[in-house]
């Protein structure tokens, strides 16, 4: 049997892709985690790993809404950032 590989939208670009081309992401104390693995707990918004599309989803503020997370508090894009930056190079 075929098995079908589910389909996320970028927060970025609000295209539609598979999982494997998108990189999951967490917020972690008011932090955005990586989870390249897709194995952390919690809700999880799918970015491409671009810098063009973190860019996107963070001037529109998608990370906050996608996650579900209250309050308009500012997360820490740091770690996630210097992630994609070694992703495309």
């Amino acid at each position: 049997a075929e098995t079908s590989i589910p389909e996320r939208t970028c927060v970025g670009c609000r295209r539609r892709a598979p999982v494997t081309d998108l990189l999951r992401v967490v917020a972690r104390a008011g932090a955005l985690v990586p989870d390249p693995r897709r194995r952390l707990p919690g809700r999880g918004a799918s970015v491409h790993p671009t810098p063009e599309c973190l860019g996107a989803a963070e001037r529109r503020r998608a990370f906050t809404r996608a996650l579900r997370l209250p309050g308009s508090s500012p997360l820490e894009a740091g770690p996630l950032r210097d992630h994609v930056r070694r992703l495309s190079t």
